[in-house]
């Protein structure tokens, strides 16, 4: 039931802007460090000569949590809006498929589209590192995988409580608003604790031993699907 609910899903969002904001913030922000190394190549690439690689990775890094958070947080809003824009929950209840599954297969949309999105920051990185001729060094390609991938795994408990924020509220006032407010905060995840979930995507590049917070972000993703599931099970939808 899940699969048919979420092949629905897949032809709802055509036309919505959420592919444009899929492509946006990796190109966005591969542009801004191609804009970065562009004007300051010189300073740059002998600051970093010992790992070219590593000094860009380490630059996009530092905005790779905000990215996540704001685009997770405008991929479920956009996401839930088109069930809230058209009125159409009851219609969609009303058929033969849970509510279990109707949550579950919009949380699986959202997190591939967060992950294509970050495939393509990945791909977006070696790209620009060729550009800027770092080609002579050997590409950390686990490195490369690990500036997407590590940091969206530490992220999925704001995804996944924005998605239950976004689906439960027909304003998108309140979810929007606390996507924009933790994606500033994250800005500041540096002062906080790292038993903070909010600095998880930060400390999951620059931890000692990052796939701790990588693997603290799934469980915690996971249990928050829980009461998000129950409260959109029992919940009375127009």
């Amino acid at each position: 039931m899940m699969w048919r609910s979420f092949s629905a899903d897949w032809l709802k969002i055509r036309g919505k802007g959420l592919w444009f904001l899929v492509f946006l913030g990796p190109v966005g922000l591969i542009a801004m460090q191609g804009l970065n190394f562009g004007i300051r190549l010189d300073y740059l690439t002998k600051q970093y000569q010992s790992d070219l690689w590593g000094g860009l990775l380490d630059n996009i890094a530092s905005f790779v949590p905000i990215a996540l958070y704001l685009g997770g947080t405008l991929i479920c809003s956009l996401m839930a809006n088109v069930e809230h824009q058209t009125s159409s929950w009851k219609q969609l209840l009303a058929l033969p498929i849970s509510r279990t599954a109707v949550f579950m297969s919009k949380l699986l949309l959202c997190l591939l589209l967060v992950a294509v999105s970050c495939l393509l920051l990945s791909i977006g990185t070696v790209g620009l590192g060729y550009l800027l001729g770092f080609g002579d060094q050997p590409v950390p390609y686990a490195k490369v995988m690990q500036i997407g991938f590590a940091s969206y795994a530490a992220a999925l408990p704001v995804i996944s409580l924005q998605l239950w924020l976004s689906l439960s509220s027909r304003n998108q006032t309140l979810p929007v608003s606390c996507g924009i407010a933790l994606s500033l905060g994250s800005t500041f995840s540096s002062f906080l604790s790292g038993w903070f979930p909010l600095t998880w995507p930060n400390l999951a590049w620059s931890a000692p031993r990052p796939w701790l917070f990588s693997a603290a972000g799934l469980l915690l993703g996971l249990l928050l699907l829980l009461p998000g599931a129950l409260h959109f099970a029992r919940k009375d939808v127009n």
